[in-house]
């Protein structure tokens, strides 16, 4: 199965959900970006790590990482295998130099390992199909939040429960429209919302 290598271009507050995180992920080699909520915790130890800060005290991906070089075991990429109803899976490919091991974890955490190991991070080109979003040249990645912000502010844009019958009452030509303007403000997760409709509406 054909693996794809992502690169982090982004991470932003999420649009709808108060205390989320939208941490987008592009392809290395093309212009598709697949956005991925995490919380706030693993949002700020993503976000101290690209930023090259050293916290007081090692925080539990810190612990890890010390934890598992002090017995000679490294981490050699990341992969994100499958996309089950809205929930990425992702798992960790170690090794001990002689033999590898394949360690299952959270999206957000085995991305907060892969930025402390240095290792690449990939995916299968069917969960990009399915859940990439392909952005234009001009358009500008998410900023990197700061670490701070990561765990003090919260989204101040109201969740709105109606949300999926909202989109359900737009005509397609109309979400499409919604989707390039998501795009265009960043608004990454409500743009992979739009983006679920209009491929469900394909599939009927």
């Amino acid at each position: 199965m054909k693996k794809v290598r992502l690169e982090i271009v982004g991470l932003s507050y999420s649009q709808t959900q108060s205390g989320a995180y939208a941490l987008v992920l592009g392809e290395s080699s093309g212009s598709r970006r697949l956005p991925i909520i995490i919380g706030g915790f693993e949002a700020q130890a993503i976000a101290i790590e690209l930023e090259k800060m050293s916290p007081s005290r090692p925080l539990t991906h810190d612990l890890f990482k010390s934890f598992a070089q002090t017995f000679n075991i490294g981490v050699k990429e990341v992969l994100i295998y499958n996309l089950v109803e809205g929930i990425f899976y992702a798992k960790l490919i170690c090794t001990n130099g002689d033999q590898d091991f394949e360690i299952d974890a959270r999206t957000s955490d085995a991305i907060a390992l892969a930025v402390r190991f240095n290792c690449d991070i990939f995916t299968y080109e069917f969960i990009l199909k399915s859940a990439g979003i392909v952005l234009d040249d001009d358009t500008q990645p998410a900023p990197v939040v700061s670490p701070k912000s990561a765990v003090t502010s919260t989204s101040k844009q109201d969740v709105k429960q109606n949300e999926t019958d909202e989109y359900k009452g737009k005509s397609t030509e109309e979400l499409k429209n919604m989707l390039q303007t998501a795009l265009d403000e960043e608004k990454y997760e409500m743009a992979s919302k739009i983006r679920d409709e209009l491929n469900q509406r394909k599939k009927s």
